[in-house]
């Protein structure tokens, strides 16, 4: 390793801790998702059973295990907590970015550390890297994959091709068939676009395909054989109606991850947009080679591997945020390979002051809500007055500083640097002024902690009328799955209730007889707590 690869990855290591890791545990889980698969993988490691997800006692077989192994070991290793639920996703980051790093450095020497960083202060990938979720370990393989099949696309080298099959296995233990489809689109979006069709047979490797399949499904056909409803369940529900239906309610309409997509890309979005159009607009040219030669390609296959995913995904009837997160490094690289055309020209043109300026709003204005989201949770609005005003104006000099860099004679030279500025302030002002309130807000963490408390010992938890987040997320604190009153499920020895507030009434009504004492008033999320009395013996 070179003195500079060796400053290099010391710089990208710092960026890394400091973006994925630090604060992890600052706030608790937040949403339905996190404290669920958190929860499934603390079961499985205390069953010691590593195939068969399980949640509250019973098979939960909606996604493949990828990450609760992930989990399961940082358990194993640190405890079970919610910053150990989080620590697979920041792995996984931190390796997508020395990934790339490490890829540009053999193939496109000169921007790997431009495209690494991009990659890294990536709003989605920021976001990602720090949820207990399946979306950063299949972007992170993913990438992985594609860039093993460009690696071997550009020199012809089967070990290259291997990693390919290889991470689109991974890809398929991670999210299930999602990996290996969006690779054959891609893959089938560039061959077109170059107008070279063998690149797809030349794809089809026999040993590779020997590799996907003993990577992959060992684990399928063994939760198969022990849960006899997993293909129903996993491939027919969660995978094909899911596609094809509105089955989980999560309808959006077609255009939807576009703006999504122009978000997780943030702060890049208007250098990304640029270099997507200039692209698009050499594609219809209609050359026989759109990119001349292959190494001119790379940026072509960067387009297409984006817009594959998010015509893919805007086809599906079911869309959450989470799911456009595997293009988000496709417009890291589009970026950068815009970068090196403009870069490596003998006369660099300067930015135009349209886009000097343009970059400078969305790279600055980001710091605006981080300054003032303490306030946003409390009040769900935008503060007046004086807290505004300092927000703005501390945006307004990041903008400024952005735009007059980006128009003087260094240019394109400095918009790593003078975009990660914002980026590194924003995410140190939420983590700083905001976990307090996220995490009285969005985490059933504080609650349990009050909740915990006040138990002079281990007491049932029952819930009635409160969100499924708040419900997972006491199911994971408590490590128990709380009973449902909405239900009928009332627990007949002693036990602690969380309900919304100024509900007693209607929990006399529902438990009949019950001594019930009010506990407390949880504000951020509006529910009571309650003691409720075991149930009274009947008499003989």
């Amino acid at each position: 390793m070179t003195n500079r690869t060796r400053t290099d990855v010391l710089l990208l290591a710092g960026f890394c801790a400091f973006l994925f890791f630090y604060g992890l545990n600052q706030f608790g889980l937040i949403g339905a998702d996190e404290p669920r698969y958190a929860q499934v993988a603390r079961e499985m490691l205390e069953r010691h059973d590593w195939i068969t997800p399980v949640l509250n006692g019973r098979p939960w077989l909606e996604k493949p295990p990828l990450y609760y192994w992930q989990a399961m070991i940082a358990y194993a290793v640190f405890g079970v907590s919610d910053w150990s639920a989080r620590l697979p996703s920041a792995f996984d980051a931190t390796l997508l970015v020395l990934a790339i790093y490490f890829f540009l450095r053999k193939f496109r020497r000169g921007f790997e550390l431009d495209a690494a960083l991009i990659t890294a202060a990536c709003a989605g990938i920021i976001a990602y890297s720090r949820a207990a979720s399946m979306d950063m370990v299949l972007t992170t393989v993913f990438t992985i994959g594609m860039l093993g099949w460009w690696g071997w696309h550009e020199n012809e080298g089967k070990y290259y091709l291997a990693l390919f099959y290889a991470a689109m296995a991974l890809g398929t233990l991670a999210k299930g068939p999602v990996a290996p489809v969006l690779g054959i689109l891609t893959i089938a979006f560039y061959a077109a676009a170059i107008r070279e069709r063998r690149v797809i047979t030349r794809t089809l490797w026999i040993p590779g395909i020997v590799l996907f399949c003993a990577i992959s499904l060992p684990w399928y056909f063994t939760v198969q054989s022990r849960n006899p409803i997993f293909f129903h369940e996993f491939i027919v529900q969660h995978n094909l109606e899911r596609f094809s239906e509105n089955l989980y309610h999560h309808t959006e309409p077609f255009w939807y991850y576009l703006p999504v997509t122009a978000l997780a890309v943030v702060p890049w979005t208007v250098f990304v947009s640029v270099a997507a159009v200039g692209l698009i607009r050499r594609l219809k040219l209609k050359s026989h080679n759109a990119g001349g030669e292959i190494k001119d390609q790379f940026g072509f296959f960067a387009l297409c591997w984006l817009i594959a995913t998010v015509i893919f995904f805007s086809i599906s009837q079911s869309k959450l945020p989470g799911y456009i997160l595997p293009a988000v490094p496709a417009a890291a690289l589009l970026l950068t390979s815009y970068l090196g055309s403009r870069l490596e020209t003998p006369d660099p043109q300067p930015v135009a002051k349209w886009l000097a300026i343009l970059h400078g709003l969305v790279a600055a204005v980001p710091i605006v809500p981080g300054l003032l989201i303490a306030y946003i949770l409390q009040q769900h609005r935008m503060p007046n007055g004086r807290p505004l005003i300092t927000a703005v104006l501390v945006a307004f000099i990041l903008w400024a500083g952005i735009a007059l860099t980006l128009i003087s004679r260094a240019g394109l030279r400095m918009l790593r640097f003078v975009t990660l500025v914002p980026i590194l302030l924003t995410v140190g002002t939420v983590l700083k002024l905001g976990s307090t309130d996220l995490d009285h807000s969005l985490s059933a963490r504080p609650l349990a902690v009050e909740l915990i408390s006040m138990e002079t010992h281990p007491l049932p938890l029952a819930i009635y009328r409160v969100r499924r987040e708040l419900e997972y997320g006491l199911n994971f604190y408590f490590n128990q799955q709380p009973s449902h009153y909405d239900w009928g499920e009332i627990p007949k020895q002693e036990h602690l209730l969380v309900a919304p507030e100024n509900s007693q009434a209607e929990i006399a009504r529902l438990a009949p007889g019950r001594r019930i004492s009010y506990l407390g008033h949880f504000a951020p999320q509006h529910v009571d707590y309650y003691w409720v009395a075991a149930a009274a013996a009947p008499a003989r």
